[in-house]
């Protein structure tokens, strides 16, 4: 992944009306859906709430912080491809040891409790 040294910059106007109308967009999705609770079907009203979101991801993605969220999202799709995924039988023989130290440690864990209640028990003469 290539690493861009960006040099620190103030938002522009119009970068800062672009959030504010993201921000409007999603709450208004939000709005009305409990505004319109009664009158709306329940499917309507989460139409409202997933087109606030989308519309205001796209108004994000206008400004120049969505344009480099944008590149950070390609460049993090494109190292992905580059990942050796385990194979099925890996992944379960994997599993299984994780499993089995799971249980061996919490075996151990348990053993040492039970020793130390009966030294506090010993101790306090109960």
């Amino acid at each position: 992944m290539t690493s861009h040294t960006l040099p620190t910059q103030s938002a522009s106007a119009g970068d800062i009306a672009k959030y504010a109308a993201a921000l409007l967009l999603v709450a208004a999705g939000i709005f009305a859906y409990y505004w319109f609770e009664g009158s709306w079907p329940s499917g309507v009203r989460i139409l409202a709430i997933v087109a606030g979101l989308v519309l205001g991801g796209v108004a994000f993605f206008a400004t120049a912080k969505g344009h480099r969220t944008r590149d950070f999202l390609s460049e993090s799709r494109f190292e992905l491809r580059k990942v050796v995924w385990p194979t099925r039988q890996e992944a379960t023989r994997t599993m299984w040891v994780v499993i089995a130290a799971v249980i061996i440690i919490s075996l151990i864990l348990a053993a040492f409790d039970w020793v130390i209640q009966l030294v506090v028990k010993a101790l306090l003469g109960s």
